[in-house]
């Protein structure tokens, strides 16, 4: 079938959405800038290239929406994919009359869960997608909301990307509101209690734990990675930047001239959990995240190499990992959950709220 893009707007951290297709976003925009700077200050690099290769979209932690559409593509129940995408958990049921605060604009509406829920869905993925990548979709965003904290005592969820896009009753549609009627108060539990349920874009092949992708968060068993063989190929990507660009997004961390960027430690999928800036006079940590987002990257998930004229070099990696050029070949198929009953609860998200449907490096 067709895949449609995803639409969300632009945040604060190292995502990403607006549209799947629309990469690699600021940093080809500013390029052709840049390399009119090269041809003026005649920087030592001349036209040094940073090549960047990398897969997904998004933090990479609990659900990837490309890869539940490919899921439900390939006959998945809802059941199934929530099973796949976070390990270890059954559903069950959210408190009768449940409520959600949800800051809209300066204003915090009191809304019924379900109510919620509805103006959600149609805002997070297209409702021409299959029902049960939208009902998978609705479970996933009722116990995200059940278990969010980000205004403390005052509200529990953003109406935009720093939770979850809450669009209202105008976003609603026929087939995403048959999607929440269907999952009704359904929710997402680990050893019976709600699971903080984090989702994203696309993973471009594979999941990553929750304290790789957000550093300083605990590991949590039913965050963790887990192949996404139904990816489509349009989530890995590619990009050069010229050295003076990349100089410029890393300013207040290079020391001297810039050399190029040393990959330390990965995550599992393989996310950049830690580098290093090389410069003339110095090499400066920085972690995954704040790399990616410094330098306007869809996902931590990339590989660095340097070009000189028709010379690529591969940059140094210590993490011991290889570029993964394609999915990995699909796994057995999950077993749906044994539904079973829970209530209220749920953990804080870590950090600050992300892009897509979680929390992130601050």
């Amino acid at each position: 079938m067709l895949r449609l893009a995803v639409i969300r707007p632009v945040s604060q951290t190292y995502h990403r959405p607006s549209v799947r297709s629309a990469r690699p976003r600021r940093l080809l925009t500013a390029l052709a800038g840049a390399l009119a700077v090269i041809a003026l200050v005649g920087a030592p690099a001349y036209a040094s290239t940073l090549v960047i290769e990398g897969a997904g979209d998004g933090h990479g932690v609990g659900m990837s929406q490309d890869g539940a559409l490919g899921y439900a593509e390939h006959g998945y129940s809802d059941a199934a994919i929530l099973a796949h995408y976070y390990t270890s958990t059954t559903l069950g049921s959210a408190p009768a009359k449940a409520t959600i605060r949800v800051l809209v604009g300066n204003t915090v509406l009191k809304l019924p869960l379900e109510r919620y829920v509805r103006g959600v869905v149609s805002a997070e993925m297209p409702a021409s997608w299959p029902l049960a990548a939208l009902e998978a979709q609705a479970i996933a965003s009722r116990t995200y909301a059940l278990t969010a904290d980000a205004g403390g005592s005052r509200f529990n969820v953003y109406s935009d990307t720093r939770s979850q896009v809450y669009l209202g009753k105008a976003a609603e549609t026929a087939r995403t509101n048959a999607a929440v009627a269907d999952t009704a108060g359904q929710i997402v539990l680990y050893d019976g209690k709600p699971a903080t349920t984090y989702f994203f874009a696309s993973s471009g092949g594979e999941t990553e734990n929750i304290q790789d992708s957000f550093l300083g968060a605990s590991a949590e068993p039913w965050l963790r990675a887990v192949p996404d063989p139904y990816e489509t190929a349009a989530t890995h990507w590619k990009l050069s930047v010229g050295f003076t660009t990349v100089a410029r997004e890393l300013s207040g961390l290079l020391k001297g001239s810039l050399r190029g960027i040393e990959v330390l430690e990965r995550g599992s999928s393989p996310r950049i959990v830690a580098a290093e800036v090389l410069g003339s006079r110095g090499d400066t940590a920085i972690s995954g995240p704040e790399l990616a987002g410094r330098l306007g990257l869809d996902s931590t998930w990339a590989y660095f190499s340097v070009r000189n004229g028709a010379v690529v070099k591969r940059e140094p990696d210590r993490s011991g990992q290889a570029p993964l050029p394609t999915p990995p070949p699909a796994s057995p198929a999950p077993a749906a959950p044994v539904p079973v009953s829970g209530e209220g609860g749920g953990a804080q998200a870590p950090g600050e709220a992300s892009p897509t449907g979680g929390a992130s490096p601050g």
